[in-house]
């Protein structure tokens, strides 16, 4: 016997591909959103731990910071302890300046020359006086300049020629002088530098110069 199959299979097939095209479709969209939301679960756990990180590294420069500051404040109270006891040691250092400046003067003025006043500023002396002539004030500057281990760089400012009685009928010619020097201190001891003796050499030129015949 032969069977005819009448019914329309190739419509009946052509719906069941359709239809598991469709399943098959909503199965990919259904996993597409699943693994869409997994992810973005995992980036905001992400970003949740990165700004935890960040929030943990703010407070740690923050604290850093303040350190610095705490830092910086120890830093500049030192400098002002040292400062402190700079100026203590100047001082007491500075209370023997006018021994070491009455000494030197007694032992470098020479035989001739005479202090009238003296005028102590820190470390500048202002010294004014009278001499014999003025190769004794030239002679005294050579002194200061290259013997003397508390005086240095001497200055000569003025000198004058003027006259002294003596006597009623007898007068002098003399040389009134003014010279500033620097008075050091006990830890810049250590011998003049050479640029003193230049000096006194070039005011030694300028009393000569200056002289006319004094004797």
């Amino acid at each position: 016997m032969i069977l005819i199959n009448l019914l329309p299979h190739r419509e009946a097939a052509r719906k069941r591909r359709k239809d598991m095209f469709n399943v098959g479709l909503g199965l990919s969209a259904l996993i597409g959103v699943v693994m869409a939301g997994l992810i973005y679960l995992w980036y905001l756990n992400e970003m949740s731990s990165q700004q935890d990180k960040n929030q943990i590294l703010r407070a740690e420069i923050t604290n850093f910071d303040n350190q610095i500051k705490e830092i910086a404040g120890l830093e500049s109270e030192i400098a002002a302890l040292r400062a402190r006891q700079q100026a203590v040691e100047d001082l007491q250092a500075d209370r023997n300046m006018p021994v070491h400046l009455l000494t030197e003067l007694v032992r470098q003025l020479p035989e001739g020359v005479y202090i009238n006043s003296m005028r102590q500023d820190g470390q500048s002396v202002a010294l004014q006086g009278v001499a014999q002539s003025n190769e004794r004030v030239s002679e005294l500057l050579r002194n200061l300049s290259t013997q003397s281990m508390w005086l240095t760089r001497p200055e000569l400012v003025e000198i004058v020629a003027g006259s002294v009685n003596v006597t009623p009928r007898d007068q002098r010619r003399v040389a009134n002088f003014k010279i500033n020097v620097k008075l050091l201190r006990a830890g810049e001891v250590g011998g003049n530098p050479p640029a003193a003796a230049a000096s006194a050499s070039a005011a030694n030129a300028v009393v000569a110069s200056t002289s006319p015949a004094a004797k």
